[in-house]
């Protein structure tokens, strides 16, 4: 990012610190400008001229920088896949809790990935168990494949809604 003195171009398009159009100007005028309100000059972008400029100040700038890097690496990554475990036979107080859970994952963008773990005989009420989660994380997610029965586990992946 091109700051304060190290702009070179002669003229720049000016934007205010609350974001106001402050037209054309040389660049000693907005340096001189960004001088006496004690904030920053900064080139956005050298693709256009003349280039767009914004005041800014310092830890505001700093912060925004480090919020945007932080998002593109989130989403450079994509998202995550968090497993929440649950019995054939649950209580409505942890189905609840459970619910919550899934539906708090859902909504910060990761991806829920729903396991039941088989003992006896119960895939049926795993698999209504899951049906029922399923239907009522609804609005917060979309099941992305069906849901899989296999020996010793019933499984269903949830993904955010976008």
């Amino acid at each position: 990012m091109i700051m304060n003195e190290k702009i070179k171009a002669s003229e720049v398009a000016l934007t205010g610190v609350n974001g106001e159009d402050l037209g054309i100007m040389s660049t000693k005028e907005a340096l001189q400008l960004a001088k006496e309100q004690k904030v920053d000059l900064v080139c956005l972008s050298l693709a256009s001229s003349p280039p767009p400029c914004q005041l800014v100040g310092r830890t505001d700038f700093k912060q925004q920088a480090i919020k945007e890097s932080a998002k593109s690496r989130k989403a450079e990554k994509g998202p995550k896949l968090k497993e929440i475990r649950l019995s054939a036979f649950i209580e409505e107080h942890d189905y609840d809790t459970k619910k919550r859970q899934a539906e708090r994952i859902l909504t910060s963008g990761d991806a829920v990935q729903l396991l039941v773990r088989l003992e006896k005989k119960e895939s049926q009420e795993a698999k209504q168990l899951i049906e029922q989660l399923v239907r009522e994380l609804k609005h917060c997610g979309v099941q992305e494949k069906g849901i899989q029965v296999s020996g010793k586990q019933v499984i269903a992946v949830l993904l955010p809604i976008a």
